[in-house]
């Protein structure tokens, strides 16, 4: 489970293969996030609220716009993936995504 940085959405990821994000004020679900082909280990959610990250046993890292639900991006590893974080400014992404994945 990951939480937006004003604590006002929470993103459950589930063994279902989908991301569910949550409007903590009134514990209604606001949209489901497909795509991954196996089950999620981890999401975190950007400083910014603009994306949240997705690993998974898929072996995948996906990119999601959290506002629209819309896919941005996929990064793929050399195995299935544990974790994932985004430092404060955003900058861990980037430099985590070139040390471990594939384009």
């Amino acid at each position: 489970m990951a939480l937006t940085p004003d604590g006002s959405e929470a993103i459950s990821a589930s063994s279902d293969k989908t991301l569910k994000v949550w409007d903590l004020k009134s514990g209604k679900e606001l949209r489901t996030l497909q795509g991954h082909s196996h089950w999620f280990r981890a999401a975190a959610v950007t400083p910014d609220r603009y994306a949240v990250i997705s690993a998974s046993e898929d072996r995948t890292l996906k990119i999601w716009d959290l506002t629209s639900g819309n896919f941005v991006a996929s990064f793929t590893a050399n195995g299935a993936i544990q974790a994932c974080a985004v430092a404060g400014d955003g900058t861990i992404v980037g430099d985590m995504l070139q040390a471990v994945c594939t384009s």
